[in-house]
C-alpha cells in the first residue's frame, strides 16, 4: 500500500487512511504512541523539523505519496516534509506560521475584524505594563497554542507570576498576552479551497475550553443553521475575511469565534482537522468526513469528491468528554440506565488513563431538535458531575 507520513497519532484518522488503502507511517511524540502493528518512529518534539526529517529519512520509505498532521503542533513539520520530499498539498511554510502564532495571526488581520489585542510577553514583562496596555483582566497563553493548556486568565500580579511558571527560560516570542473577551464561544469547522469557503459547520461549547481545562466537563453540539441564520451568516462572513486576509491554503480549518453583543469577534484559527469527537459529530450529522477531506487535500486530489456526500441533517449530534464520577463510583451501566446514547465508552476502573480535559470516557448523543440536544448534554454533564439526574 502507498505510504502517508502522519505527524502524531489518533485512531480515527488511522482508520480513515486504511479505508482509503493507504499505509500510515507515524512520527509520534510520547505519550501518543501508535499501538503494536503500526509503523512509527518516536521524536522528542514534533515541531523540530530537523528531528522529524531525520526520522523520516532514516526509515528509508520509498513509496510516500503524502504527508499530513493530526493536530496543529505538526502542521509546520508536515509542510516541511512536503517541500523536502516533493509531495502534494500545502508547502507554504511562511503562511503556516500565521496560523500557528497567535500574535502574527491577529496582527495580520485588517482593522475592521474585531479581535482581542495581542502582544508578546517575556519573563521581563511586568504585570503593570500589560494591565495598562490590555486592561485589568487579560489572558496569558502559548504563542503557538496548545488547546487550553497553559492558558490563564490573569487579574493580579500573583496570578501573573503563576501564569508564567509553565514557561521557563527566556524567549521574546514564546508567550502572548491578550485582552480578555467575556463572551460565549462557538467554533466553525470547514473546508477552504481555491480561496473560497467550500463547506462549514458550527458548534457551540457547553462551557468554554478554558473552564473545561480547569475542571469542567468539555462538551459541544452542532448548531442548526435554520435556527441561527444570522449567526451563521455573520460567522461565515468573518471566516471568509480571516482566511482571505491570512492567505489560507487549501485546507480543513478550525476557527473559534466569540459571540459578543457587538457582533462576532474573532478568536483564533488553525489549518488542521478538528480535535476530539467533532469529526464524528460532523460525519453523523452531515455525511461529511473531514478526515477524508484532509487526506484528499494531502494527496493533491482536491475536496470535491469528499464534500459530495454532504446532506441536509435530520438529526444534530453532540459530544461529551466524560470525567471520573464523584467518588469514583459511576460506571458505563449507570450512564446507560439514565440516558440514551448514540455511542458511549466509559472506563470506570481506578487506574483508567486520564486523557485531555480529564476524560476517562467519551459519548455522542443526538436529537432532531437542537434545543433538546442541548438539554440532553446538560443533563448528562450534571449526572457526570453529581451522580444523580
Amino acid at each position: 500500500m502507498p505510504t502517508v507520513i502522519v505527524i502524531g497519532y489518533r485512531p480515527d484518522l488511522d482508520q480513515a487512511l486504511r479505508r482509503r488503502g493507504l499505509d500510515p507511517f507515524y512520527i509520534a511524540q510520547e505519550p501518543a504512541i501508535p499501538p503494536k502493528g503500526r509503523r512509527f518512529k518516536r521524536v522528542i518534539d514534533m515541531e523540530n523539523v530537523q528531528e522529524v526529517l531525520r526520522a523520516v529519512l532514516s526509515a528509508r520509505i520509498d513509496d510516500v505519496v503524502g504527508a499530513l498532521s493530526v493536530h496543529e503542533m505538526g502542521v509546520f513539520s508536515a509542510i516541511y516534509l512536503r517541500q523536502q520530499l516533493n509531495l502534494p498539498g500545502n508547502t507554504d511554510s511562511k503562511t503556516a506560521l500565521y496560523f500557528r502564532d497567535k500574535y502574527l495571526q491577529k496582527s495580520k488581520l485588517p482593522p475592521h475584524i474585531r479581535r482581542a489585542r495581542c502582544r508578546y510577553v517575556s519573563q521581563d514583562t511586568s504585570f503593570a505594563d500589560l494591565a495598562d496596555d490590555l486592561g485589568s483582566v487579560f489572558v496569558i497563553k502559548p504563542a503557538t497554542g496548545a488547546g487550553s493548556l497553559r492558558t490563564s486568565i490573569v487579574r493580579s500580579p500573583e496570578e501573573y507570576s503563576r501564569a508564567l511558571e509553565p514557561f521557563p527560560g527566556h524567549s521574546d516570542v514564546r508567550i502572548v498576552a491578550e485582552s480578555f473577551i467575556d463572551a460565549p464561544e462557538v467554533y466553525i469547522d470547514g473546508v477552504w479551497e481555491n480561496g473560497d469557503l467550500r463547506w462549514s459547520s458550527m458548534s457551540n461549547y457547553h462551557v468554554s475550553p478554558l473552564t473545561a481545562a480547569q475542571g469542567g466537563i468539555m462538551a459541544a453540539y452542532l448548531l442548526d443553521k435554520t435556527r441561527h441564520s444570522k449567526l451563521f451568516h455573520d460567522a461565515e462572513t468573518l471566516a471568509g475575511q480571516v482566511l482571505t486576509s491570512l492567505n489560507a491554503p487549501d485546507c480543513v480549518f478550525h476557527l473559534e469565534i466569540f459571540t459578543a453583543e457587538t457582533g462576532p469577534t474573532f478568536g483564533e484559527c488553525a489549518i488542521r482537522i478538528p480535535g476530539g469527537l467533532t469529526p464524528q459529530m460532523t460525519q453523523l450529522t452531515f455525511g461529511v468526513d473531514l478526515f477524508d477531506v484532509e487526506i484528499s487535500l494531502a494527496l493533491g486530489e482536491g475536496a470535491s469528491e469528499a464534500l459530495s456526500k454532504n446532506r441536509t441533517p435530520d438529526r444534530f449530534h453532540g459530544c461529551i468528554l466524560l470525567r471520573p464520577g464523584k467518588g469514583g463510583t459511576l460506571t458505563q451501566a449507570d450512564f446507560e440506565r439514565n440516558f440514551i446514547f448514540d455511542e458511549i465508552d466509559y472506563n470506570s476502573s481506578p487506574d483508567a488513563p486520564i486523557g485531555p480535559y480529564g476524560l476517562v470516557g467519551k459519548a455522542i448523543v443526538s436529537d432532531p431538535d437542537e434545543l433538546k440536544l442541548q438539554k440532553k448534554i446538560e443533563d448528562i454533564v450534571r449526572f457526570n458531575e453529581t451522580g444523580s439526574t
